[in-house]
């Protein structure tokens, strides 16, 4: 088993990991406004769920990746009972109801939501003959519209895009015609341009607070509303940009140990990275994030069977939609969800996660063909 492991991929995560700590300890170490007097206080939590993460990453190595129709059912069930009880026993955090306290951890079922969801989807589609007609399509959309739906209950856009891009790609790489997935996706923002419009000049409701459709919008115009809905993308702007070329160095950022910069352990902490390494930092942090998305899609390429096949390639377009739109929304390019960027952003949720992920990746790599032990 050790031995048909992709040691390239682990050895890409373990320092994208590496970096998230250094960055995390750096971005709140001086903020004694969230870290209540403990520069390790965030740290400390983060290493916990990188432990958890990686011994649940090796149990998920060594288990079969193929899900029986009774986990099938039992991973699908379980997803849903914890997106509800979101809705009913949520704690709110920045007008969010996405955190169920525990007492002794927040957890947050969207984060695992997602693998969830991939895990299943790409059973069901494995055992789809066709794909070839909208008809064919009404099974994966009734799977899918739960979770979503509880999801924008929640509410949380961000976290509901990453779903419906999961959705596409894998409907795609499943042998779905291209020109009717373009059709029904042009049919949705055409659907959801016209819903912005309409509660712009009627005042018709939407599932998004307005504070959120600010936020959502701000990358366009961020000087329309500096103090305000843009506050947050011009310093995040400003902090990569003052890094220039080589950066301040390690624990040398300003923007957010002074506190201009909101959220910089977590939605903008690529703006953190940029402005203590720089130009340099920031290409080669990117450079990790390709070859981690490009292993991903080697292992799709080479799964021994259609599932294990879906299953990369939906955890290859989670890792790929988080990247490009924590990215983005750092550098004013794309709107502000608060989708976190894989393994340096805060959140524990969030990191077990992303590394259960990479458990599933090495398990259908080593499954590739004949195990030797």
């Amino acid at each position: 088993m050790v031995k048909n492991l992709d040691f390239l991929l682990l050895g890409v995560v373990l320092v994208l990991v590496v970096i998230g700590l250094l960055t995390i300890f750096s971005a709140t170490r001086a903020n004694t406004a969230i870290n209540n007097g403990n520069p390790y206080l965030f740290v400390e939590k983060q290493f916990v769920s990188v432990i958890i993460g990686l011994v649940g990453m090796v149990l998920l190595i060594g288990l079969d990746y193929r899900l029986s129709d009774l986990a099938y059912r039992l991973i699908y069930g379980v997803n849903i009972l914890l997106l509800v009880a979101v809705i009913f026993f949520g704690t709110e955090v920045n007008g969010a109801k996405s955190w169920l306290n525990l007492g002794f951890y927040s957890l947050q079922p969207s984060e695992f939501a997602k693998l969830a969801v991939i895990l299943t989807l790409a059973k069901h589609l494995s055992e789809k003959e066709k794909l070839s007609s909208i008809w064919d399509l009404w099974s994966p959309f009734l799977h899918i519209l739960p979770p979503l739906i509880l999801i924008l209950l929640q509410p949380d856009f961000g976290t509901a895009l990453v779903f419906v891009f999961i959705f596409f790609v894998m409907l795609y790489m499943a042998g779905t015609n291209g020109r009717l997935l373009l059709g029904i996706i042009l049919s949705g923002i055409l659907l959801v341009t016209l819903l912005f419009v309409s509660h712009h000049f009627f005042d018709t409701p939407l599932p998004l607070k307005d504070y959120q459709i600010k936020r959502l919008t701000s990358f366009i115009n961020p000087d329309a509303d500096p103090r305000g809905a843009g506050w947050n993308v011009n310093q995040a702007k400003i902090a990569v940009g003052s890094g220039r070329f080589f950066g301040k160095g390690l624990f040398q950022n300003t923007q957010g140990r002074l506190g201009f910069l909101p959220e910089n352990h977590t939605d903008f902490i690529f703006a953190v990275f940029c402005e203590e390494w720089g130009f340099i930092g920031g290409f080669i942090l990117l450079g990790l994030f390709f070859c981690l998305i490009w292993r991903s899609l080697r292992i799709a390429v080479q799964a021994k069977e259609r599932c294990g096949s879906l299953i990369a390639i939906g955890i290859m377009a989670m890792f790929t939609f988080h990247v490009l739109e924590n990215v983005g929304m750092n550098m004013s390019i794309m709107p502000i969800t608060g989708i976190p960027l894989p393994f340096i952003s805060s959140g524990g949720s969030s990191m077990m996660a992303n590394l259960f992920a990479v458990g599933y990746l090495e398990n259908i790599w080593a499954r590739r063909q004949k195990i030797l032990f």
